[in-house]
């Protein structure tokens, strides 16, 4: 197999991808372990609507390992990265690719990678019951990380109004989860 070199993975992007699918692009090379051995993380910041070209883009290069993706919200936008890796488990030849999309809150649609990647299902829904965002394309099924009973328009990772810390009507914290700072006392 003929691995390729980062700069040339974030090339074949540029060129194969329309050129406004790519807003922003950048490659870091860390060192970890004793050895101080080096990998490299290429990060593309790419338009939502072009999410599925770049995962079969990226399926071309080599079947890709996707670990999670993780979700931030940004106040008027929400940011998901998708966290995968090729030439997965080749000894210092793994290279991270995290592809970051940004929804707005007032359109908070993706269509779903399961086609491409069956085990995106599990962090798809983790997505979708904790930030809100509709997965098109992903069948409707019953809470997996959250009670069945949860707050229908409760989010646990959202900061406004969708959020699990803001008041509810009555007053109290939505799962009333939140300790204030006078209700804890010291033990000596």
């Amino acid at each position: 197999m003929e691995y390729m070199k980062p700069d040339e993975i974030v090339e074949l992007f540029k060129k194969r991808l329309n050129k406004s699918t790519i807003i922003d692009s950048r490659i870091e090379t860390k060192t970890a372990g004793l050895t101080k051995s080096s990998y490299n993380v290429i990060w593309l910041k790419i338009n939502p609507e072009d999410l599925k070209n770049a995962v079969k883009l990226l399926s071309t290069i080599h079947f890709p390992h996707l670990a999670i993706i993780s979700g931030n919200d940004m106040g008027e936008e929400i940011e998901l990265i998708y966290h995968f890796s090729i030439y997965y488990g080749a000894r210092f030849k793994e290279i991270s690719i995290d592809l970051s999309i940004h929804l707005p809150k007032k359109d908070l649609r993706i269509p779903t990678i399961t086609d491409l990647i069956p085990g995106a299902q599990v962090t798809e829904r983790e997505m979708k019951e904790m930030m809100g965002i509709t997965v098109e394309g992903l069948p409707e099924l019953p809470n997996l990380f959250l009670p069945k009973d949860f707050a229908k328009d409760t989010h646990p990772f959202r900061r406004d109004e969708k959020g699990i810390y803001p008041l509810s009507k009555n007053g109290n914290y939505v799962g009333n989860n939140i300790i204030r700072k006078e209700e804890v006392k010291k033990i000596e």
